[in-house]
């Protein structure tokens, strides 16, 4: 795990429902924890902060650092994509976004990632398409400094949303990807008597994987996905393998916290 989304990971999973800030000292042993050295850790703090994601604050004396309110509100949404029990229901149209990058090929590298990242397919040099319009679009695009147009609606009546999904998206290697994180929850060992560091070690891991999907996922209706589509097992797999976690994860950072505030 790379140390910038072990330090994303924390904050987004254990410290939105802790007042969204911790110690320097705990944010270095949460990480230490999942294998991530310390100077790494200093690392992605620093450039998080310079980026905008975290800012450094002190409270009572303990000096620490707090998600700012620009990456509360993306972490948050983050979070209940991660935790959502289906994909919304749909109402059968589909948002499509033409981006205009100016030929700048990092400016192009960015909007993909950012698209991508927000449910967006590809369609055709500078299109983008999803089920439903990302409340991000604007925010996430805007400090980009690219020019945008969307629109909103239905297909013509001809056209099959099924056949355009297969179009845009990988489904079959999505398929893929979702047997193989699937085969490997249905293989794990029970949680039970785990210890709280190992079991916010193992969390902590299955919530990164999981969160992979955010970038490769669009979470498609189901009405244009194949039937017995195998997304929607894995996500059952890890809902119930991430709430049999929880207690004892919390157990354990409950614990650095107070530690580290000592």
């Amino acid at each position: 795990m790379h140390a910038r989304s072990a330090v994303v990971d924390l904050f987004g999973d254990h410290l939105r429902r802790r007042g969204w800030w911790a110690p320097v000292s705990a944010v270095l042993a949460l990480t230490s924890a999942v294998e991530v050295a310390g100077p790494a850790t200093r690392t992605a703090i620093s450039r998080l902060v310079a980026q905008g994601w975290l800012e450094a604050r002190a409270e009572e004396g303990v000096r620490g650092y707090a998600a700012t309110p620009r990456a509360r509100v993306r972490w948050e949404r983050a979070h209940d994509r991660v935790y959502a029990p289906g994909p919304p229901v749909w109402d059968g149209c589909w948002h499509l976004v033409h981006v205009d990058s100016g030929g700048d090929r990092r400016r192009r590298e960015q909007v993909t990632r950012t698209m991508t990242y927000l449910g967006y397919g590809r369609l055709g040099s500078g299109g983008w398409v999803s089920p439903r319009p990302s409340p991000e679009l604007e925010p996430s695009l805007g400090p980009l400094e690219v020019g945008w147009v969307a629109v909103h609606g239905r297909l013509e009546p001809t056209q099959d949303p099924a056949r355009l999904a297969g179009r845009v998206w990988d489904l079959d290697g999505l398929a893929e990807e979702h047997h193989r994180f699937a085969q490997t929850l249905a293989s794990a060992p029970a949680v039970a008597g785990l210890r709280p560091e190992l079991a916010y070690r193992e969390r902590t891991a299955l919530v990164h994987a999981w969160r992979r999907f955010l970038f490769r996922d669009p979470d498609l209706p189901p009405e244009v996905l194949p039937v017995g589509w195998p997304g929607h097992r894995s996500r059952e797999l890890f809902l119930d393998r991430a709430a049999d976690l929880a207690p004892a994860a919390d157990h354990y950072v409950d614990g650095v916290l107070a530690s580290s505030v000592r």
